[in-house]
This record gives structure tokens, sequence and C-alpha cells, in this order.
């Protein structure tokens, strides 16, 4: 890895302009975009997850957008497998690959590694999800302590996502998600990278996601969720569990008015951010830029194609 290119991966929380500073570069530079974004991966769910318009489309090439059904489960492992994918097509146009998105876990996995398994089995999954729904998170996560006492030491008790992968590995495997971890059995992407973050000063970034959530919802928004209710999906949109569906869900099943649904909608993505940007903030070397146009000229004034990737 150490000769590879150092790509960059363009990061900050929702709504802060990331996919306009592709837009921005794309002027200058033969760039493409590997999305690292868990929403806009799936298909149908358009409005709300603000994916890439016709138009930034017709000037930037994206990568990994639609790229699986809504419910179906997509994991890190399969997002650095997919994320090499592309960034190898890419780097072979002679074109630079940005990888740009929010997604920490994804950037994690791409950036660092991953202790994961390329096999699943769903019945497994739902029999501890079934189970935690019986007993509770403190009770699985006493388990996960007597199987793998390091891997729970990292985990609050009520992550349930991640003990039902550690118990789920563990059952897969007959090994800890710890013991792969000391053995080196991670599963690694090819590349290089280096962050760069997009961070908004918080007023200005709240104030982009209330204008966000008020347009998404004069574009049609909810109808859009009405037509994919009416094809029968709305028990695959509501396991997506993505901002924004869920509470317009809730909606559509009388819980709350609309313009409840829509203050919880904004409330909900600003406490998201929130959590990227402690995120974010956390990366060893990451760069933090308050607007898209010092990013741009950062990237850019250092001589972008050369800098990246020796093009």
């Amino acid at each position: 890895m150490s000769d590879s290119p150092v790509l960059p991966i363009i990061c900050g929380p929702t709504a802060s302009g990331k996919t306009g500073v592709a837009v921005k570069l794309a002027r200058d530079f033969p760039v493409e975009v590997v999305s690292a974004d868990s929403r806009q991966i799936i298909r149908k769910l358009d409005i709300g997850t603000a994916k890439p318009t016709l138009e930034e489309c017709r000037k930037v090439n994206f990568h990994l957008v639609d790229i699986i059904e809504p419910g179906e489960r997509y994991s890190a492992f399969r997002f650095i497998d997919d994320a090499n994918a592309a960034i190898g097509e890419i780097l072979s146009l002679n074109h630079i690959p940005l990888i740009v998105g929010g997604t920490g876990l994804y950037l994690r996995a791409l950036s660092e590694g991953v202790v994961e398994i390329n096999n699943d089995d769903m019945s497994i999954r739902d029999s501890l999800e079934q189970e935690m729904g019986r007993i509770g998170s403190q009770a699985m996560f006493e388990r996960l302590e007597q199987i793998d006492p390091l891997e729970a030491n990292r985990l609050h008790p009520n992550n349930k996502v991640r003990i039902i992968r550690a118990l789920e590995i563990f059952e897969l495997t007959g090994k800890t998600r710890s013991e792969l971890a000391i053995t080196g059995a991670y599963h690694k992407s090819e590349y290089n990278f280096r962050y760069y973050c997009l961070a908004p000063p918080r007023e200005a970034l709240y104030e982009r996601i209330n204008k966000r959530v008020d347009e998404m919802i004069a574009t049609g928004w909810l109808e859009e969720l009405k037509v994919l209710i009416d094809t029968g999906m709305r028990e695959a949109i509501r396991k997506s569990n993505v901002i924004g569906y869920r509470e317009l869900l809730d909606h559509i099943d009388g819980k709350y008015s609309l313009e409840e649904a829509v203050a919880l909608i904004k409330q909900n993505t600003r406490r998201y951010a929130k959590r990227q940007m402690t995120w974010f903030r956390h990366q060893g070397e990451c760069e933090f830029f308050e607007s898209r146009d010092k990013l741009v000229a950062s990237l850019a004034g250092r001589g972008f194609c050369r800098f990246i990737c020796g093009i």
C-alpha cells in the first residue's frame, strides 16, 4: 500500500456541501466521485437522501449510488470491495477518484480496514435480533462479555447493532471479533487515503439542514414516499431506517402531523450532523475547512492531480 496513490476523502456532516466540492473540482480536473453515503446507495429513496441532481451527474460521474434495494443489507465489508472496484476503474482512465460522503463506518472501513466476514446467514441475524427484542440489550451485552470481553469493553451496552454483529461473527466463524483482529484477519483497501473535512460553522450548518428539509418537502418528498408505499415497499423502507423516511412513515400512519414530522426530521438530522462531526474530529490526519471554496482552493493549490495521484 505504501506505493499506492494517496486518495482524497471529502467528508463532512450532512448538508455541508460535499457534492459541491466535487462539482467545482470537476471544472478543472478529471475527477469522479465514489460515494460513501449509506443512504444514497439505496434505490428509489431519492429526494430524502439528497442524491446528486441530473445537472450534477452531467458534470461529474458518480459511483456507488443506487446500488441496493430498500431493506437490503449492505456491509462495510462489501463497501470496501465496491469502492476498490470503482477506484480501480477510475484510475484506469487516468481520472482522479474522490471519495465523498459522511458515513463514518464506510470511511473507517475503507481507510483503516475492518474485521469482517464475507458470508452472512440472515437466519442467525434474525434470530439474534428477535432475542434482543425479547431479553433486551443489557442481557445480550452480558453474553458478549462472556464470549468476547475485549470487544464488549469497546462497546456501550446499548449499542445493539454492534453487539448483534459481534455475536453473529462468533456464531458464523466460531471465533470472536477480537480473535480475528489479533490474528490480523482484516479486510483492507489496497489504497491510501487522506481526510479533508468540510465543516461549516454550526449555526450555518443547522440553517442549511432546516432549509434543505423544507425544500425536500416542497419538491415532493411525501408524494415520493406514498408512491413507494403503493408499490408494496412500506416495510422495506421502514427496515432501511433512513432519517426522514421513517418520520414521514409515522406521519402517514397517524402518529404525527406533517408539521410535527418535519420538525422531527430537522431535529434528528441536526443530531446526526453533530454525531458526524464528533467522529470526524477524532480522525488522526484530517484537515478542516469552513467553506467549500476554501477546500477546493486548498486542493487545487497543491497541484491536485500530482499531489493526489501523480497523474
